[in-house]
């Protein structure tokens, strides 16, 4: 008998390859769900059901690509692999081919024995959470098999041969063409993952000379000490290089954390801060609008507004800033883990072209990126992330909310507590951010102390 649990995260469904839901069969059943449901959408022209998958570099996304084709094309849907490709790619691929969907085989910045599967429609936006439901309920509580097609009608798979050449191209084109990168020395670190290919050649195209980390997959080495989570390494290099600048994806290259050349940490929020600025000097930030996440620094936020720039914030997500942006016609979001979106571009997080629209700044402005760097001093911030055995709704620990209401007392309008369970992983996250770097150390400790009982 399955266990019944919820599939979908905050970014589509993930676990443990091998172990429940990454198994064979489940993900076959997952296949199938998703599968009658685009039979049962309403289409123009051509009835023929095409998805478009993808996956990144690790060893299970060999087992589960066969099994989620082998549920698809079970339901009457063809099949086109294209093979490593990073999350985005498959958004665009899914809208110019024409396709009824996209799926992403991944779990981003998860270590490789963890896998997952993301779904675009043929929009190239992921899927709605009716959606979501919908797919949760026919695995988990409907006989997928008593709703299969006769023999005749069972889709086809082949492999796209040059969907890399194709996003190549297309992220390139985002890139002012008034413009190149000659001259321009960049350590890129692609994470042993997705990008290893792609990234290179976009970056050398366009005339920079490119120093490579973590491009040598294996498929258990994805985000190992390499990429976005882990840009340390990356800073060394670029001071060792004395390159202009460093750009570190993570496994599915949906997100980018930037080094500068002196060898400091550019992250997602000062990316944010850096287009936002140049984008409202060119006329281009719509309706002077910058969507942001609870987890980015409220230095972003003060700057923001210093420049007449309005600061949206979202739930923690990629997922929710998109569907902010969309709802309210803004096209520049993203979280301060690196997942930049540029809606005029693209229709999720993408790492390179985020890292091209900050290329562009430089050579507009003809300014260092250390300089860049320097869009805004942040407000101190300590972030624990802390594995728990178990989820509960935390107004419902005894004390827990008379210790954070104690703190934020303490922190008046100076600081904030923001703690939340990860959509992805056995994890809560706790931020405490304030302009005492020691009194904050001290609560978000107080605050990890405390949920470390109650959860484990």
């Amino acid at each position: 008998m399955e266990k019944k649990a919820k599939l979908f995260g905050t970014d589509g469904i993930r676990g443990t390859a091998n172990q429940w839901p990454m198994t064979p069969d489940m993900v076959v059943k997952i296949g199938q769900a998703i599968g009658y449901l685009l039979q049962k959408q309403a289409h123009t022209g051509n009835t023929l059901r095409k998805v478009v998958i993808g996956k990144d570099t690790r060893l299970s996304g060999y087992m589960i690509e066969q099994a989620l084709a082998s549920g698809l094309n079970s339901m009457g849907i063809h099949v086109q692999l294209v093979g490593p490709l990073p999350t985005p790619g498959i958004g665009y691929l899914t809208r110019t081919m024409r396709a009824v969907a996209g799926i992403v085989i991944s779990a981003s910045h998860n270590p490789f024995h963890d896998n997952g599967i993301k779904v675009f429609g043929a929009d190239g936006f992921k899927i709605s959470e009716d959606m979501e439901s919908e797919i949760e309920r026919l695995v988990l509580e409907e006989d997928l098999t008593a709703l299969l097609p006769p023999s005749k009608d069972i889709g086809r798979t082949k492999r796209i041969d040059d969907s890399q050449g194709r996003y190549i191209v297309y992220v390139k084109g985002t890139f002012p063409l008034e413009y190149t990168l000659d001259g321009m020395r960049i350590v890129l670190d692609t994470a042993n993952g997705a990008a290893y290919k792609v990234a290179p050649s976009v970056f050398q195209e366009l005339g920079a000379e490119v120093i490579q980390l973590g491009d040598d997959p294996n498929g258990t080495n994805i985000n190992d000490k390499v990429g976005a989570l882990y840009p340390q390494k990356l800073s060394e290099a670029v001071v060792q290089y004395r390159a202009d600048v460093g750009i570190s994806l993570d496994g599915d290259a949906d997100r980018v954390i930037m080094v500068d050349e002196k060898g400091e940490i550019v992250n997602g929020d000062r990316i944010l801060a850096i287009c936002a600025l140049h984008m409202k000097e060119l006329g281009l930030l719509k309706k002077n609008t910058l969507v942001a996440t609870q987890m980015s620094n409220f230095g972003l936020e003060k700057r923001m507004q210093e420049e007449g720039i309005k600061v949206v914030k979202t739930g923690v997500g990629d997922k929710y800033v998109v569907e902010e942006m969309r709802k309210n016609g803004y096209n520049l979001g993203g979280e301060q883990s690196g997942h930049i979106i540029f809606l005029d571009h693209t229709t999720t997080g993408d790492g390179i072209i985020a890292a091209l629209n900050v290329l562009a700044v430089v050579k507009q402005t003809n300014k260092k990126m250390s300089e860049l760097n320097r869009v805004f001093d942040d407000v101190p911030q300590v972030l624990i992330n802390l594995r728990v055995k178990r989820r509960a709704d935390l107004a419902e620990l005894g004390g827990y909310n008379d210790l954070v209401r104690n703190i934020e007392g303490k922190l008046g309008n100076n600081g904030r507590v923001f703690v939340r369970f990860s959509g992805t992983e056995p994890v809560i996250r706790v931020l405490v951010e304030g302009p005492d770097k020691v009194q904050i150390t001290h609560f978000a400790e107080e605050i990890a102390s405390f949920l470390e009982k109650e959860l484990s």
